[in-house]
């Protein structure tokens, strides 16, 4: 097995909309087995109690996208159950199984689509696509097909 920090973690609706989950602490695990399970533990605000209390009751799927080690990294997605979600002195311990999923990133795309329908070209654009490609500040899609 191996454990890493978890940096962030977002919920992924059916419509494709990102929620972000508040964690106060978390890691995440790759149980390097047979079936490629990854175990999320979440150590997050007693205010997320009620966004996953309805996928413990139905088993349903809960999809997430995690950044793991560095703010930096681009998120991963995972399809996940909720094995455990307990709340302890104030704040939720969640738990999830899953698996992990093939996306490709398309952030550098996105950002630099971004940034030409801003205006920018020349040295200008080369900079700010630079330093957003380091600062990863996240981006509002248009949904083009």
């Amino acid at each position: 097995m191996k454990t890493f920090k978890l940096i962030s973690l977002q919920i992924v609706t059916e419509k494709k909309d990102h929620v972000d989950i508040k964690l106060t602490d978390g890691l995440i695990i790759n149980k390097e087995d047979d079936s490629n399970t990854w175990i999320i533990e979440a150590f997050v605000s007693n205010s997320c109690f009620s966004t996953f209390e309805g996928f413990v009751a139905t088993g349903k799927e809960v999809n997430v996208q995690a950044v793991i080690t560095k703010k930096e990294n681009d998120p991963a997605a995972f399809k996940t159950v909720v094995n455990t979600l307990k709340k302890v002195d104030g704040h939720v311990i969640l738990l999830l199984e899953g698996h992990l999923q093939k996306t490709r990133s398309k952030y550098a795309e996105l950002l630099l689509e971004d940034l030409v329908q801003q205006g920018m070209d020349g040295s200008s654009l080369i900079e700010q696509f630079k330093d957003k490609m380091r600062s990863r500040p996240k981006l509002v899609t248009s949904n083009k097909k």
